[in-house]
């Protein structure tokens, strides 16, 4: 008697190349094999490869969400360009026209002196492309209300506000208003990548944070934030995120504190360390803590050491980087860094042979949501102008899947799978047919 399935796949590949169909129950992997044999909807995957999905570990939904909203200005070098696109962005009179993606290498890092030429009669807002400052014009600043101005906003040197707020986000969100960006749109763009689960990594996530996120797009969600994020249905309660600055750094007892704070509540770590100054300071504090527990995380890892490798295998750290930023960014690396320093940048071969534990995540909206981009340049190490930043830290293609796969292809498993074609071209970036959550179709070509 055959089996029955809810939905039954056949005619796909494995990664190997070999051939493989799927039985799906109730939500999970009922049966794997070259034929199964069954009875239930079915889908034929015309020699498709079936695999895991894909679980972005590090992005910022709400941003990446207002982003589609958003006057986009990233690459945008010519300030005539910017200030066209400024002035036909789509906002009625009144309504704040956001901008981001800016950058500095167009004007250096505005003022809201610039922003009013640029455009003076609405209210304007541009985020730079690191996502560390929020730059106002005087139309803008002036719906912020009266002094007093937390620390985040910068002044000139009359005292007044400049324009510029940096890592203000929350409170600016709270001062501005208005509605949260609609998450539906992002969820259904990144399920037509083959994303099956996300990890929000706002630093600032809490409760109310948390109640906007859940449910709103299909994937499997896990939040980061503070330590006053609650657990709670729709979501996994993720690490304790840490956010500083190397030229800001806070007294490393603080930090060792709220590390303290977050082993009492039973949660991992995971610290911004873009710059070899905060993957420092964040190791000492951790070892003023105590030493690493098994979750905490590294985020990003834009710049490490080789002498470092051993002692964060050591530690147990989960390294969670960006290999798209070689593809986005790595232009401006080639440009800007010393060539010492480029082999340092984003690694990914050397932390493997390392024994350290790899992950990837897109920092959308400050990098390229599409993980097929990142995928690629995992193995290419090509930047947009086709440079090559590190080639000795590529990986090959089943490296750099594993990066982002969501769980296992095995029986028991949840049924969170893709059927895509990843092209041997080394240019090419992979199309997806099919994307599953739990058994369901979200996305189907």
């Amino acid at each position: 008697m055959n089996a029955s399935f809810n939905l039954l796949i056949r005619n796909a590949r494995g990664a190997d190349g070999r051939a493989l169909s799927v039985g799906i129950r109730n939500g999970r992997i009922a049966a794997l094999g070259s034929e199964v044999a069954g009875a239930g909807a079915e889908i034929d995957a015309r020699g498709q490869v079936i695999g895991p999905g894909f679980h972005d570990h590090h992005l910022h939904l709400l941003a990446t969400a207002a982003r589609m909203e958003s006057v986009d200005l990233a690459g945008v070098r010519d300030v005539d360009t910017i200030i066209t696109r400024l002035r036909t962005g789509s906002s009625l009179p009144g309504e704040w026209v956001r901008a981001i993606g800016y950058d500095d290498r167009a004007a250096g890092l505005p003022d809201r002196v610039l922003l009013d030429q640029w455009l003076p009669d609405r209210p304007l807002r541009v985020q730079d492309r690191t996502g560390g400052y929020w730059i106002l014009n005087s139309t803008g600043l002036a719906k912020l209300g009266e002094a007093p101005f937390p620390a985040c906003v910068e002044r000139d040197a009359d005292g007044r506000p400049n324009g510029r707020i940096r890592r203000g986000d929350t409170w600016l969100r709270e001062k501005i208003g208005g509605a949260p960006p609609s998450l539906a749109a992002l969820g259904g763009r990144l399920a037509r990548w083959g994303v099956t689960g996300v990890t929000d990594a706002g630093a600032a996530n809490g409760a109310e944070e948390a109640a906007i996120l859940a449910g709103a797009m299909p994937q499997r969600l896990t939040i980061m934030g503070t330590e006053a994020l609650p657990p709670g249905d729709g979501y996994v309660l993720g690490a304790v995120k840490l956010l500083f600055d190397e030229d800001d750094l806070p007294p490393v007892a603080t930090v060792v504190s709220r590390i303290a704070s977050a082993r009492a509540l039973g949660r991992a770590v995971a610290a911004h360390c873009v710059t070899l100054g905060e993957l420092l300071f964040y190791l000492e504090a951790l070892a003023m803590a105590g030493g690493a527990r098994p979750g905490d995380r590294i985020e990003h890892g834009g710049m490490i050491a080789e002498s470092l490798i051993a002692d964060i295998a050591a530690a147990g750290l989960i390294v969670v980087t960006q290999p798209n930023f070689i593809h986005d960014r790595g232009d401006r690396y080639l440009e800007q860094l010393d060539p010492h320093e480029l082999g340092d940048i984003y690694r990914l071969a050397s932390l493997q042979r390392g024994g350290i534990k790899v992950r990837a995540g897109s920092d959308a909206p400050y990098g390229d949501a599409n993980p097929w981009i990142a995928l690629r340049a995992a193995t290419d190490r090509l930047t947009r102008g086709g440079g090559i930043i590190g080639a000795d830290e590529a990986i090959d293609r089943a490296a750099a899947l594993a990066l982002y796969r969501a769980g296992p292809l095995a029986v028991g498993a949840a049924a969170d799978l893709i059927l895509y074609d990843w092209p041997d071209d080394p240019a090419a970036v992979g199309c997806v047919g099919l994307t599953l959550i739990g058994g369901n179709i979200v996305w189907q070509a």
